[in-house]
């Protein structure tokens, strides 16, 4: 799967590549490592993958990796089970190749690898018994005697084998190697498992580990308890239940100087490295063979979970998957399923002092009132007493719901200067009074100051008059609101039209936009990007917008007549094919554009992102309309403007599933020959075309050849022009029209840009298209 742009052209998370092969095949054999029991899990080796336990409130499974995606089996070049085949599960862990679970209906162990059955992964003697916590190592699994949903979550331990067959096929059996008298009559209240070893936290207080490889960790005698633990191939780290600090044991490579002085409230282990959750703004710290600054900065997270190379987690917020990876040379194909997981085990325990429960309702969806299979369950989150670098805590955590993070950038009064590194109180107060000062002078000043004013003004439109009489071409200004408005003859207040007059943007303030956004919340979120980030709005009259807001990069780097420029241009250019300007705000050093919201996502989501396919009428309405907008910017927009991105994710679908143009270039290139742009323009269009004909990505690197040109162009030119339409949807009686569309694809692809027809002689070839009705 790869990452999309989202609508109004940003990216929802960091981009993901493969590893390089040579260097994947040399760690495979030296790398292991096992985490704790949660809602989001490992395995590791070969046919390793990922699992988490989504968020639609049925606890169902979903598992992604660089061999199988549970959502989409047959992109894998293994058979896979799909998401329907794996059961309910109540909490999730991993081993080398399978991952373990605990039924959510019976509190029974369930084993499985998405290569072959998991019906023999958990042995006869085990199947019936009913467990409250499980652990997963290198080659077997050990689990606590007890109900999941009791409040009595102490047991006894089982253990087993995982048998890895000839055939690479996984088989189990009671194990031997784990029995140990002493440690069987242990009551116990998790346990974490390693390459030939296990270790828990126990009823009496304290640590103990068991098993053929435990000695070399040299845990005995450890007598404090750990509120979280994760186990590598030959180590161990854990949250001190006291202190909050991380303490590690065995084999140091991997737990090379663990953070001093920070608190956790989970850990993950990798090959090679641990990685944890900080109790204060749940951001991630990693330790080991790690590059930190590959960790997504700004998100907190609920849960993490490692593998060999990539660490996954969920976001606080929003609930979405994000993964990133512990070196830049070492990335292999773990891109997760765009959907929202669990942000922790569901238990019927109440939330203890320092925890909330997780409230369903910030998801927005009205169908979902619990995360979990039973109403009487709940997810017992830890709350944040801090937020990441750049916000400020605006409430405190509540019985219902953590703490909320406010960008500094809203910051504006004393409560958050210090968090936010702004002018302290007297600081501030001396800045307002010399402000005030200057404002006394002004205003104190001779009255001939205004009566320049007041000449100035009156003078002004016979400066304009001059300058248009030189020539010069004089935008109508969108800064403000307008005395009137008039049509083409002239007259006051013109007919209502669906089409936004040029030349008028309302002006927002910076406090209803922040209101019609939720504080600018991560749920809210539509997209982000090197610009900034895009919200969806709820607007005091109703309305629904999207706001594209400037991050302080961005701000640093575009001056204000910059930004006023860029207004002027926007407000001028509008057509019902593409995302039209509503409004603006420049308020408190903030820049930020409204624009209309576009409810059906972007074009790129059903052809690829797993949305509605859409049939073959809309699918040539769509095209006929995209290739209306482009012809717009370069034939009535005086100077014309060259797209410069054409692609299916800044192509937007409104609530009439019309397409818009999203996220054009605002100024004409410099310098350079612009119907040789224009064409550029025409050639991006026509992999677009390509992509609606195929229902194929523009690169995909599971084909060959990976590019889509030079995979269709020599099918459409042999003749073989059916071999690229969509077997996905259903055919219509007629194909005649799809092959025609392949012609203008084909055209419109040419490597000679003299030989590709213009953005005109496209839009009026599919709107014939569309005119013949061939498509019903």
């Amino acid at each position: 799967m790869t990452n999309p742009k989202t609508p109004y052209g940003f990216s929802n998370s960091p981009p993901l590549f493969l590893i390089p092969p040579l260097i994947f095949l040399s760690l495979i054999g030296i790398a292991s490592g096992f985490g704790s029991m949660g809602p989001i899990s490992a395995s590791f080796g070969d046919n390793g993958f990922f699992c988490a336990i989504d968020a639609s409130g049925k606890q169902a499974v979903i598992c992604w990796g660089k061999n199988a995606t549970s959502s989409s089996p047959s992109s894998s070049s293994n058979p896979s089970l799909s998401s329907s085949q794996i059961p309910s599960m109540a909490a999730l862990a991993g081993g080398d190749g399978f991952l373990c679970g605990i039924l959510s209906n019976s509190s029974q162990a369930y084993c499985w690898n998405l290569n072959g059955s998991s019906t023999d992964l958990v042995p006869e003697s085990f199947k019936t018994t009913a467990y409250s916590h499980i652990s997963a190592g290198k080659n077997h699994v050990c689990a606590v005697r007890g109900f999941y949903y009791s409040d009595n979550d102490l047991g006894t331990v089982d253990c087993w084998e995982i048998v890895r067959k000839s055939d690479n096929s996984l088989s189990s059996k009671q194990s031997t190697l784990f029995y140990d008298p002493s440690v069987r009559s242990l009551v116990f209240k998790k346990v974490v498992s390693g390459d030939g070893f296990s270790c828990g936290v126990v009823r009496e207080g304290g640590l103990v580990c068991f098993g053929p490889n435990s000695a070399g960790l040299g845990v005995l005698g450890v007598s404090e308890n750990f509120v979280a633990l994760a186990s590598g191939i030959s180590s161990l780290c854990g949250v001190s239940e006291v202190s909050g600090q991380v303490k590690c044991w065995g084999n140091g490579n991997s737990f090379l100087t663990p953070p001093v002085g920070i608190g956790f409230i989970s850990l993950a282990a990798g090959a090679q490295h641990f990685c944890g959750i900080r109790e204060d703004n749940h951001g991630v710290e990693c330790w080991g063979s790690f590059n930190s600054s590959l960790i997504p900065k700004g998100s907190g997270f609920s849960t993490i979970a490692s593998s060999e190379f990539v660490t996954c987690g969920i976001r606080e917020v929003d609930l979405v998957l994000d993964c990133w990876f512990a070196n830049i040379s070492s990335q292999p194909d773990y891109d997760p399923p765009l959907q929202l997981c669990s942000p922790g085990l569901c238990t019927p325990s109440s939330c203890s002092e320092g925890k909330f429960a997780f409230n369903a309702s910030i998801l927005n969806e009205p169908d979902l009132t619990s995360l979990c299979v039973r109403k009487d369950l709940k997810i017992c989150s830890c709350c944040g007493v801090n937020c990441s670098e750049g916000f400020f805590p605006s409430s405190t955590c509540s019985e219902n719901a953590d703490r909320v993070c406010t960008a500094c950038s809203l910051c504006q009064n004393s409560s958050c200067w210090d968090v936010c590194k702004l002018q302290s109180s007297p600081e501030m107060q001396r800045k307002h009074d010399r402000q005030f000062h200057r404002l006394v002078l002004i205003i104190g000043s001779s009255a001939s100051g205004f009566v320049l004013i007041v000449i100035g003004w009156c003078l002004l439109p016979l400066v304009i008059a001059t300058k248009n009489k030189e020539g010069k071409k004089q935008f109508p200004s969108c800064i403000g609101k307008p005395d009137e408005e008039k049509d083409m003859n002239g007259d006051a207040n013109p007919p209502v039209t669906t089409t936004p007059s040029p030349g008028i943007a309302q002006v927002f303030r910076l406090s209803e936009l922040k209101d019609a956004t939720n504080g600018f919340k991560e749920f809210n979120e539509l997209g982000r990007g090197s610009y900034g980030f895009v919200y969806k709005a709820l607007l005091a009259d109703g309305r629904q917008v999207a706001v594209k807001r400037a991050n302080a990069a961005t701000i640093i780097h575009t001056n204000i007549r910059d930004f006023e420029m860029e207004l002027e241009i926007l407000c001028n250019v509008r057509h019902s094919n593409i995302v039209n300007l509503l409004g603006y705000c420049a308020e408190m050093g903030e820049r930020l554009l409204v624009y209309e919201f576009m409810p059906y996502g972007t074009l790129h989501d059903h052809l690829h992102g797993g949305l509605s396919p859409l049939n073959w009428s809309l699918r040539l309405k769509i095209a006929m309309q995209a290739a209306k907008g482009l012809e717009y910017f370069h034939k009535e927009v005086v100077p014309p403007i060259v797209h410069q991105d054409v692609k299916t994710s800044n192509i937007l679908l409104d609530a009439d599933w019309g397409a818009r143009i999203a996220d054009f270039g605002l100024l004409t290139p410099n310098g350079r020959d612009l119907s040789s742009d224009m064409k550029d323009d025409v050639y991006n269009f026509g992999i677009v075309l390509l992509e609606i004909l195929s229902g194929r990505k523009a690169y995909d690197r599971d084909w060959n050849p990976p590019s889509m040109v030079d995979w269709a162009v020599p099918l459409i030119r042999n003749g073989k022009a059916a071999a690229l339409i969509d077997r996905y949807v259903a055919l219509p009686r007629n194909v005649e029209p799809l092959l025609r569309l392949a012609d203008i694809a084909e055209l419109t692809v040419r490597e000679n840009p003299g030989e590709r027809p213009s953005m005109s002689d496209v839009a009026a070839s599919l709107e014939q298209l569309v005119k013949d009705g061939l498509m019903l």
